[in-house]
């Protein structure tokens, strides 16, 4: 058991466990194209690329051969765990039964994991190839730079356009991750704050949700974040960027006879992330 589980000994009855402040599980699972029950150790996403018609110059003219383009992308699994051990002697100290308080905290740690995989699916390497052993970074035409600024509605409408250019289909969601200081940022944008640009009300809602065709998502986890003080905000098209799971959390509380039966606490899922489609993944780099 973790042996910080002294401070939580007292000398009369408390009725909860309090969790401190924490991102309670994923927050981008929901926003990204998900694939299920996942088996072996390697998963492929098949993709197609477009091709072009060519006009008819003669009658009964030969019907040409137009050679679709196929490539591939790999998802590599890992497992990931969370466990701790609850003493049946802490239990009489502290005189209430945490096990469900313990259960729920792994949960949220693996949840939080989940988003840490989809972010670094995001913008790190791909890997392609009938074998995915090549590896492809985020086109630099997918990338804009901070300008010393942090996010602005410059920035905005510049990764609409990317995705508009690329002619990611419209009817598909967008979202944009974004951290607690990019929030701030946008609340102090004259736009965002003028009620009749913004009919979403923001400010009069306290927060962001939709602005410029992104659904705004708040993750304090962003891949970048301690890097020369820049974050690397991303936005994307619902199926650009996909998680594969091979198995979700499933948890286990049960004693432990070597360890003097005392009950652990364990909780674990496999899993792995990539980006499927460079063209509907922008990322936007914003000075902190």
């Amino acid at each position: 058991m973790s042996v910080l589980i002294t401070q939580a000994f007292v000398n009369q009855y408390k009725g909860n466990v309090i969790q401190l402040s924490q991102q309670q599980g994923s927050r981008l699972e929901g926003y990204v194209r998900v694939e299920r029950d996942v088996n072996g150790f390697q998963y492929f996403f098949e993709r197609l690329n477009k091709t072009a018609a060519v006009p008819r110059l003669n009658r009964h003219a030969d019907t040409p051969q137009i050679d679709s383009q196929h490539d591939r992308r790999m998802v590599t699994l890992i497992d990931y765990e969370w466990a701790d051990l609850i003493d049946k002697e802490d239990k009489v100290r502290i005189l209430i039964n945490p096990e469900s308080e313990y259960a729920q905290a792994a949960a949220w740690a693996l949840g939080r994991s989940k988003d840490d995989v989809i972010l670094a699916a995001m913008n790190g390497n791909a890997f392609v190839g009938q074998t995915g052993t090549t590896l492809s970074a985020l086109p630099a035409t997918q990338k804009i730079a901070n300008a010393s600024a942090g996010l602005t509605l410059a920035k905005l409408l510049q990764a609409k356009y990317i995705l508009d250019f690329n002619d990611v289909d419209p009817a598909i969601e967008r979202y944009i991750v974004v951290g607690a200081q990019h929030i701030q940022d946008m609340l102090n944008t004259t736009e965002v704050k003028n009620y009749d640009y913004n009919t979403v009300k923001a400010l009069a809602m306290g927060h962001i949700d939709t602005f410029v065709g992104f659904k705004f998502i708040m993750v304090n986890r962003l891949i970048g974040a301690t890097d020369g003080g820049k974050s690397a905000v991303m936005a994307w098209a619902r199926n650009g960027v996909a998680l594969a799971i091979g198995a979700d959390m499933k948890a286990r509380v049960t004693e432990r006879s070597d360890k003097s039966y005392s009950v652990q606490v364990y909780n674990a899922m496999t899993l792995g992330g990539t980006r499927v489609e460079d063209e509907k993944v922008v990322e936007v780099s914003c000075n902190d």
